[in-house]
């Protein structure tokens, strides 16, 4: 049975929202706590004190609006999976439940998402048997290329600023988080973009939009 995927968009861009903005604010304490430790002669003991105070509050936003984006994008994820199966239940790779618990498996869920989100994509268009055309998954593979240097970044970046004592390595610890920001609001636009994009693939599909979609199809449960 079809379900609605038209509700939760809305949700997942929204907070996909905040995420970009949390991350601009950190990208400006960061560059502050960067200038703190570079330009001042000897390094500015109380500017970086205030900067990392900053990045702490802004950090725990992050978190915060991290969790609550993966948890609402989860559900989502998961409500079009179910889709696909529908469509095009023989043609996908892996069963719905990996939909969830892909996001979960330690370095695998570096590759398993992405590839659930192909089956998703191949199954909502007009002809999921057909070949890709060249390009058509452009937007699903730049946002999961920005996805993983992200998280390999941010991990990194972590680290480093873990380690700081120096004003030298506090100003390399800098330069790994501002990339790892920079990423993050990259990933973030295209997933907003891929969210669009395949939620109103899938409306299309189940409204009948798409002739050669109909069978097996049936309106969306409100």
């Amino acid at each position: 049975m079809l379900r609605n995927p038209n509700g939760l968009p809305f949700a997942v861009t929204a907070l996909l929202g905040g995420t970009i903005l949390a991350d601009a604010l950190s990208l400006f304490a960061t560059f502050e706590l960067r200038t703190a430790v570079t330009e001042h002669a000897g390094g500015d003991v109380s500017g970086r004190d205030l900067a990392m105070a900053t990045m702490a509050g802004v950090g725990l936003l992050q978190i915060l609006l991290f969790l609550a984006t993966a948890t609402v994008f989860i559900i989502w994820f998961h409500r079009l999976r179910a889709n696909a199966e529908v469509w095009a239940g023989d043609l996908l790779g892996r069963t719905p439940g990996w939909a969830i618990g892909g996001w979960f498996v330690p370095l695998a869920n570096l590759w398993i998402p992405r590839g659930v989100a192909a089956d998703i994509w191949r199954a909502s268009r007009a002809e999921p048997s057909a070949a890709d055309r060249p390009g058509e998954l452009l937007l699903l593979n730049g946002w999961w290329t920005a996805f993983v240097a992200d998280w390999i970044v941010a991990r990194v970046a972590g680290r480093v600023y873990g380690w700081a004592e120096t004003f030298e390595e506090y100003a390399s610890a800098a330069n790994w988080l501002l990339a790892s920001d920079a990423l993050d609001i990259v990933a973030a636009v295209l997933a907003i973009l891929f969210v669009r994009r395949l939620t109103s693939m899938q409306h299309a599909k189940a409204t009948g939009m798409i002739p050669a979609a109909v069978t097996k199809s049936r309106a969306p449960a409100q």
